[in-house]
């Protein structure tokens, strides 16, 4: 009695619920719940050892790798120390600031790398930002805060949002921002940093360097009679520069067997410069101060040394609220540019990167280094070249780079007073200048795919024109809305057949199905090759993009769209009382014509509709619902049942989610609601129009069973495919095979048929 009345609610709730009578076997949510569990303590465990890559490779270590790492090391440190000054003068930074934030990246980065090439610091783009940052909030709060202060605390709220996101393991919002735009971003700024230290190279002043790029431009032009003794140790530095880089890449083509040592020789190029410089500087200034304390030229005068104030940032509410407006696109740049460099040098060298992570190697470097007085820094395109070119083996080079900065901040400090900063601006242009896109890659992101080639130009452009932030922001929601027009407008195409001969002697064949060139265009076959169409009354048709809301609609008008213009009416509308006429589609007043009835008449009566699904991965309620909605237009449109055959289901929850709709299996369309998931309840309304159609006939169920299984064949792909789900197949071959034999066979009979009227 107690399990009588158990079976009696389970049918009920069955009932409540739509639970279908005819039960197909699917994955089930249990299953998908199972694959989701794990044990909890070796989850932790495996996470916790995650956050530091280096004890996966530390016990390994060896002397053959520390030769390479020592090289490296020590080679990167000598460029570094240079640049890092440099970087700090953009910045708007004490020049010591910038060691600081050296030595700080490169000895920590080590203990959660993922890249053994990257090289963190201070790089140009990043200070080229934190300047823009320091004035704005110098600008609407005067004079509360030093630089320094500002840009101590923006490494450390910039590094805890990094860090934040690589321990939530979200790093892959990064993704969603494709290569064009990065590169787009790195030539936008490149451009502007250049334009700003120009002024610096010549000695001219007087107007603000850190404008919009074109501002700074026409500016330098009108002050280029103003330009100082400054030149003269600027612009011979940047000749030096680049005259010792091309005239060893010459003698390492000529000499190729020696290419290694005139490389090393050449990247000793910035500190050989700046030695002379500073030489020359002293030279001509130790006698020629003027009573204010000044020089005949520009210079950085005394730089502390050793670490000053080592401490924890200060970091007060309001200092947070000046910066918070400033964070976002600090952040992005310094995930921006990190993980495009950790990812490409990964690619070429060949192992993967973890950019989860990287994040928290770079939040762990800034929020750390902000105890030590350090600026924002992240990964630096031109000395991770540096570091790859030279051999290095492992993230412990960063160490020996460290030391070499320490070297310098304790044991050089009174040399550097004499540096020169057009020598600096000099050093900066000729590094920055590497990350100008080359036209040849231009063209390439044109040739890949003309919209993004737009995108990398509308960030240049709006960058020169503009600022970094709005640079930013543009190739981002770019990307973002390119993104989402190729998913909600998808380029669906409609198949037909070509025969390809597998050797010469034309003994052995298979089908291959291609678009039909009449329907898209240039086809991807050559131009010789003839497309031949299915059968008629079978359309197969190929999806090129996930079924999902943003494209079901889309895709629904495409496929009726073109039943329609190829295919005949079931029946002829025109003998059809106008008051029982749909109101969307009433047809002539007074019949067709006979030029009309021609051409209807050449044209088949459908069948059935193959769906290829071999890019489909995900499917969702909205595109099921866009599914049932195209079975129940043609349906009408024909004026019988019309199969729907699949091909290459990727996945057991798309396979599920068909099946739900009432796809893949003989259950005539009758039986099923119209709506899979209805978002406003209609009580019987919809069984009401599902047993009707539009016309006023009633469908029979009987037939429309028998017509929707004569596709199955019993052999359809060996047995792979379920017997249960006979318009499910293996492959499109199969698919279209078994809606070519449905085809041929002879139709139900159906009521006021339209092939007798037009006869008449």
């Amino acid at each position: 009695m107690a399990s009588s009345t158990v079976d009696k609610v389970k049918e009920s709730g069955k009932r409540v619920i739509g639970y279908p009578q005819e039960n197909i076997p699917t994955i089930t949510s249990r299953e998908w719940i199972n694959n989701l569990a794990f044990d909890p303590k070796q989850g932790v465990i495996n996470y916790l050892r995650s956050l530091f890559p280096i004890l996966k490779w530390i016990t390994r270590y060896n002397f053959g790798w520390l030769s390479g790492d020592l090289i490296a090391g020590i080679t990167v440190g000598i460029v570094l120390v240079p640049q890092s000054m440099s970087y700090a003068q953009i910045a708007t930074l004490p020049t010591q600031f910038g060691l600081y934030s050296a030595f700080v990246g490169v000895f920590i980065y080590c203990f959660f790398a993922t890249s053994k090439d990257v090289s963190i610091g201070p790089v140009a783009v990043m200070s080229l930002e934190v300047s823009k940052i320091i004035a704005a909030v110098d600008k609407a709060h005067p004079k509360k805060w030093a630089p320094q202060v500002i840009a101590t605390a923006l490494a450390f709220m910039c590094g805890f949002i990094v860090l934040g996101i690589g321990l939530l393991r979200i790093g892959f919002i990064v993704e969603f921002i494709p290569a064009p735009a990065v590169s787009g971003f790195m030539t936008g700024s490149a451009l502007n940093i250049v334009a700003g230290q120009v002024p610096g190279l010549m000695g001219i002043s007087g107007f603000d360097t850190r404008a919009v790029t074109y501002k700074v431009i026409i500016n330098t032009l009108k002050g280029l009679p103003r330009t100082a003794k400054d030149a003269a140790f600027g612009l011979p530095a940047l000749v030096a520069l680049y005259s010792i880089r091309i005239f060893f890449d010459f003698l390492s083509r000529r000499y190729p067997h020696r290419a290694r040592i005139f490389f090393f020789i050449s990247l000793l190029r910035n500190g050989f410069v700046i030695i002379v410089l500073t030489i020359a500087s002293w030279l001509y200034c130790r006698h020629r101060k003027n009573k204010s304390g000044n020089y005949p030229i520009k210079i950085l005068k005394t730089v502390p040394r050793g670490f000053q104030n080592v401490g924890p940032p200060e970091i007060n509410h309001e200092l947070v609220s000046a910066l918070a407006g400033h964070l976002p696109v600090a952040t992005i740049i310094l995930l921006l540019e990190h993980i495009a460099i950790s990812k490409s040098f990964g690619r070429v060298n060949g192992y993967k990167i973890d950019p989860n992570q990287e994040l928290i190697a770079i939040g762990v470097t800034n929020t750390v280094g902000s105890v030590f007085n350090a600026y924002p820094a992240t990964g630096s395109f031109s000395r991770t070249a540096l570091k790859s070119k030279c051999g290095v083996r492992t993230p412990i080079a960063g160490w020996f780079t460290g030391i070499v900065v320490i070297v310098a901040l304790y044991g050089l400090t009174p040399a550097f007073f004499w540096i020169p900063t057009a020598g600096l601006s000099a050093v900066i242009i000729h590094a920055v200048a590497d990350l100008v896109a080359k036209p040849a890659q231009v063209y390439a992101f044109w040739r890949v795919s003309p919209l993004e080639g737009i995108i990398w130009w509308a960030t240049v452009l709006v960058m020169v024109f503009s600022t970094i932030e709005n640079g930013i922001y543009t190739a981002i929601i770019a990307s973002l809305v390119l993104l989402l027009l190729r998913v909600a407008r998808p380029r669906g195409k409609f198949l037909g057949k070509v025969v390809v001969h597998v050797d010469s002697g034309e003994k052995e064949s298979r089908e291959v199905f291609v678009p039909l060139t009449h329907n898209t265009g240039p086809s991807v076959t050559h131009q010789g090759i003839q497309v031949t169409p299915p059968v008629p009354g079978v359309i197969v048709y190929r999806f090129e993009e996930s079924f999902l809301y943003p494209n079901s609609s889309i895709l629904n008008s495409a496929i009726v769209d073109y039943v329609k213009e190829h295919t005949k009416r079931g029946k002829d509308i025109s003998l059809t009382r106008l008051g029982d006429r749909p109101w969307n589609d009433p047809g002539p007043r007074h019949g067709y014509s006979q030029a009309e009835l021609d051409h209807e008449a050449g044209k088949p009566l459908l069948k059935a509709i193959v769906l290829d699904f071999s890019t489909v991965s995900h499917v969702d309620t909205t595109s099921i619902q866009a599914l049932i909605d195209t079975r129940n237009e043609v349906e009408r449109w024909a004026d019988h049942g019309v199969e729907f055959h699949f091909a290459n289901i990727l996945s057991p929850w798309i396979r599920r989610a068909l099946v739900a709709g009432g796809f893949g299996f003989g259950t005539p369309a009758a039986s099923y609601h119209a709506e899979i998931a209805s978002v406003v309840p209609q009580g019987d309304i919809t069984e009401v129009q599902n047993k009707h159609d539009a016309y006023g006939t009633q469908n029979d169920p009987e037939n429309a069973l028998k017509h929707r299984a004569v596709g199955f064949n019993g052999s359809d792909s060996e047995g792979i495919v379920s017997p249960r789900t006979p318009f499910f197949h293996f492959d499109l071959v199969a698919a279209v095979k078994a809606a070519e034999e449905g085809a041929a066979k002879e139709l139900p009979p159906t009521k006021e048929s339209m092939s007798e009227e037009y006869i008449k």
